[in-house]
């Protein structure tokens, strides 16, 4: 049965190589709208309003101010990809410090001469 340390160790391997192969990022978000023109006799000024778009922007901070794009329906599509992938590796950075924090406190305690078990 493997120990703490090397379930530690296996677990993080896995997490780095989730890394290698997660793909493009992309910081931001993405939002759909759809929008009205104010046209007389227009569709979006019928009853039931049907309103233009849906129109897609992705926004995000670049030196404390709001940057945003709009795209395609294609374009959309790849950063939602992007921003799913940044929001992983981010998940996998914090998981990946947990366990190295974990595995951090065993090997203190045997170069301290104590037994991986042992409280302080």
């Amino acid at each position: 049965m493997p120990s703490r340390l090397e379930r530690y160790e296996e677990k993080y391997r896995a997490l780095a190589e989730e890394l290698g192969i997660l793909g493009f990022i992309s910081p931001g978000s993405l939002v759909s709208r759809t929008t009205s023109c104010g046209k007389p006799g227009c569709r979006c000024q019928a009853d039931p309003p049907e309103r233009h778009g849906p129109y897609y922007q992705w926004s995000r901070a670049v030196g404390g101010k709001t940057v945003s794009r709009r795209l395609s329906e294609e374009e959309a599509a790849l950063y939602r990809e992007w921003i799913a992938n940044r929001r992983r590796l981010e998940q996998i950075v914090a998981e990946m410090a947990a366990v190295s924090a974990a595995a951090g406190e065993i090997l203190l305690r045997q170069v301290a001469g104590r037994p991986p078990d042992a409280k302080r």
